[in-house]
C-alpha cells in the first residue's frame, strides 16, 4: 500500500493540472469482484487501451452503478468502438466512462431513443445538458454488455481528466483489485541502430528468449553478447493480476546501463492525440512479420509520446570497443510488483557498414511528394516516425483491376497519419467510374481491402493510412440482406424483434434505413456480427393490424439493396 500511495503521489505532483482527488474517492462500478480482462495502457492495434476491462462473469446484463456523485455529460451509441457508452462528470474534476453496455436504465434509454428518432439515426453522440441527469454514488445507471467492437462480455471503464479528456490509469484510484503477481518477461531484443553497428557481428536485430530462476530473469542459455556502434534494446512481456489468466500490459519499464538510468516509460496517463504513436513505441515491423510484440526502449525521432520520463540519448547506447556494459531492466506493475533482468554486453568496434537499401529517400520531418505518370502521393511531415528508403514499383494489372498495381514499400512500415494517394485509371469504363475505389492487395493472399475513394479526371484518389500494394477496383455488387426471423405475410405477435444479417463484399456497409408503414423506425446495427435488429416499440407501432416493413442498405460505392415484407402484429 505504501508503494501504491507513493506512485499516486508522484503522479499527482508531475501533472500540469491536478483535479482534486482522494485515492478512494470512487467506489467500484459493479458489485461483483473486480477481475480484469484488460488493463490500462495495454498494447492494442494502433492504440493504447484507455481504460480497464472488468469481467462480467461471461454474461451481459450485470448492473452498473455510478462510482461517485456526478452528472451525465454524454451518451454515445455506435455499431463500433465502445458501442453504447455513458460519460459522467464528477465534482472532483474527473469523468468516468462506461463502454460496451447492453442497455441503459429506463429514463436514460428513453432519452437516448427519443434523440435517435428525432435524428433518424441509430448512431448517436450527444452532449447532455449539465444537471439533466444527476446520480448519487451507488445509483444504477446501466447494464454491462458486449456492444460495439467488444470481443466478449465485459465492462470497459475509464477515468478521464474532465478538462483535457486524457484517460488516467484507473488502477491509481485504489479499487479493490488484488495483484500479487510480478510482470512476466519473455524475451529481449537488441537493435543495431547506426551504420556499422552490430550484434554478435551481424547488422540484424537479435531476439534472445529469457528464463526465470533465483528470483530474476536471465538470458536463456547464457549467451555471450558482443556489440559495436550505437545500439538499442527492446523487451517483450506481459502482466497478470490475481484471479485471472487474462494477459494484461506492463505499467512501467526502466532501463539502466552500468547503474545509470537511461530510460523510463510509465503509463499513468494517455493522450488520445498521441495514442497512435504506439506504432513507434512497439517494434511494428517485427510484429507484422513474426507476430511477437516487443516494446522498444529507444525512441524514434518522430515519436511524440509524453510517457517517456527518462530518455537519455533517446535510450540509445553508444558502444566503445573493449568496454563492458551491465544492462539492467526493472519492470513494474502499478502495485509495486517487480521483475528484473540483467546481462552484459561486451563492446567491440563497428563492422563494415552494410550496403544502404535502394529506394527513394523519405524524411519523417518534411513533406514527401511522389509524382509519377501512374501514381501521385502526398505525405505530410509526421506521416512516418523515422527516415527510410521508399521501395516503389509498378507491377502489371491483374484480374478485376483497372490500373497497374502500385507497390509503395511494404505494409510492415507504420503510417501515423493518412496521406493522399492517386492512381491513374488505365481502362476504367465510363459506366464504372462512379463505382471505382482504391484497394490494398495482401501480398500473401491477394485479398483486396477497400481504401475507399472516388474517380476524378482520370484518377481515383483516396486518403490511406498504410503502405503496401494498391490498385483501382470497382464495387458493383449491392449489399446482401438476409432475414433471420421474418417472411412475407408473417404473423409476429409472439416476437420481440425482427433480425437481419447485412453484409457487403468490398466497400462495406455505409448506411441503412428501416421503415414500417412509411415511418422511420430504429434498427440497431451490430457491426462485428453483421446483425441489424428492430425491437417492436408499442408506443410507436399500432397493434392488431397488418404492417409493411422496408429495409434499405447502402454500401460505400453507392450500391443499394432493399428488403420488403408484410407482417401482422
Amino acid at each position: 500500500m505504501k508503494c501504491f500511495l507513493f506512485t499516486l503521489l508522484l503522479f499527482l505532483i508531475n501533472r500540469p493540472y491536478t483535479p482534486t482527488i482522494k485515492a478512494d474517492y470512487f467506489a467500484a462500478p459493479v458489485k461483483i469482484p473486480m477481475l480484469l480482462a484488460g488493463n490500462f495502457g495495454e498494447l492494442r492495434s494502433n492504440h493504447f487501451h484507455s481504460g480497464i476491462d472488468i469481467k462480467t462473469q461471461g454474461k451481459t446484463g450485470i448492473p452498473v452503478y455510478a462510482p461517485a456523485e456526478g452528472t451525465l455529460s454524454r451518451i454515445k451509441i455506435s455499431p463500433w468502438g465502445f458501442g453504447t457508452a455513458l460519460y459522467i462528470d464528477h465534482p472532483n474534476g474527473y469523468t468516468t466512462v462506461y463502454g460496451h453496455l447492453s442497455a441503459l436504465r429506463d429514463d436514460l434509454a428513453k432519452y437516448a431513443r427519443d434523440l435517435q428518432y428525432r435524428n433518424r439515426s441509430f448512431e448517436l453522440d450527444q452532449s447532455v445538458p449539465a444537471g439533466k441527469f444527476r446520480f448519487k454514488q451507488g445509483e444504477l445507471i446501466a447494464y454491462s454488455g458486449n456492444s460495439g467492437s467488444s470481443g466478449g462480455p465485459h465492462l470497459h471503464f475509464e477515468i478521464r481528466d474532465s478538462k483535457t479528456q486524457n484517460p488516467i490509469n484507473p488502477l491509481l484510484f485504489n479499487f479493490a483489485i488484488r495483484d500479487s503477481k510480478a510482470p512476466k518477461l519473455m524475451s529481449v531484443m537488441l537493435y543495431p541502430l547506426s551504420k556499422g553497428a552490430h550484434i554478435n557481428g551481424s547488422s540484424s536485430q537479435k531476439p534472445i528468449d529469457l528464463v526465470m530462476f533465483d528470483g530474476a530473469y536471465h538470458l536463456k542459455s547464457n549467451p555471450t553478447i558482443t556489440a559495436g556502434g550505437e545500439i538499442g534494446f527492446g523487451i517483450m512481456g506481459l502482466d497478470y493480476l490475481d484471479g485471472s489468466w487474462s494477459k494484461c500490459g506492463i505499467y512501467e519499464i526502466s532501463l539502466s546501463v552500468n547503474g545509470k538510468l537511461i530510460y523510463n516509460f510509465k503509463l499513468n496517463e494517455i493522450s488520445f492525440s498521441q495514442s497512435r504513436y504506439i506504432n513507434s513505441y512497439i517494434d511494428y515491423t517485427y510484429l507484422k512479420n513474426n507476430r511477437r510484440r516487443y516494446q522498444k526502449n529507444w525512441i524514434e525521432e518522430g515519436n511524440q509520446l509524453n510517457n517517456y520520463l527518462v530518455r537519455e540519448n533517446e535510450g540509445k547506447l553508444a558502444i566503445e570497443a573493449g568496454k563492458d556494459y551491465e544492462i539492467s531492466y526493472l519492470v513494474k506493475d502499478v502495485y509495486g510488483n517487480t521483475s528484473r533482468l540483467q546481462f552484459t554486453v561486451h563492446g567491440q568496434a563497428p563492422i563494415a557498414p552494410a550496403a544502404s537499401p535502394r529506394g527513394i529517400p523519405v524524411y519523417h520531418a518534411t513533406e514527401f511528394k511522389l509524382q509519377q505518370p501512374n501514381v501521385q502521393a502526398i505525405m505530410k511531415a509526421g506521416t512516418f516516425y523515422s527516415d527510410f528508403q521508399l521501395d516503389y514499383k509498378e507491377l502489371p494489372s491483374a484480374k478485376d483491376l483497372f490500373s497497374k498495381r502500385i507497390q509503395l514499400h511494404e505494409p510492415d512500415v507504420p503510417v501515423h497519419q493518412a496521406y493522399k494517394l492517386r492512381i491513374k485509371a488505365e481502362s476504367l469504363p465510363d459506366q464504372l467510374k462512379s463505382k471505382a475505389l482504391l484497394v490494398a492487395i495482401d501480398p500473401k493472399t491477394g485479398k483486396k481491402s477497400s481504401m475507399g475513394g472516388q474517380y476524378s479526371n482520370g484518377w481515383v484518389e483516396s486518403q490511406v493510412r498504410q503502405l503496401g500494394t494498391f490498385a483501382i477496383a470497382t464495387d458493383t455488387e449491392a449489399p446482401s440482406i438476409t432475414p433471420l426471423n421474418i417472411k412475407n405475410h408473417s404473423s409476429l405477435t409472439d416476437r420481440r424483434k425482427v433480425s437481419f444479417k447485412i453484409m457487403d463484399d468490398l466497400s462495406g456497409v455505409d448506411s441503412y434505413q428501416g421503415e414500417i408503414d412509411g415511418q422511420w423506425v430504429l434498427f440497431e446495427y451490430d457491426g462485428k456480427n453483421n446483425l441489424i435488429e428492430y425491437y417492436f416499440d408499442e408506443t410507436r407501432l399500432q397493434l392488431g393490424k397488418s404492417h409493411q416493413l422496408k429495409l434499405r442498405v447502402n454500401d460505400g460505392a453507392g450500391n443499394q439493396s432493399t428488403y420488403q415484407a408484410k407482417f401482422y402484429r
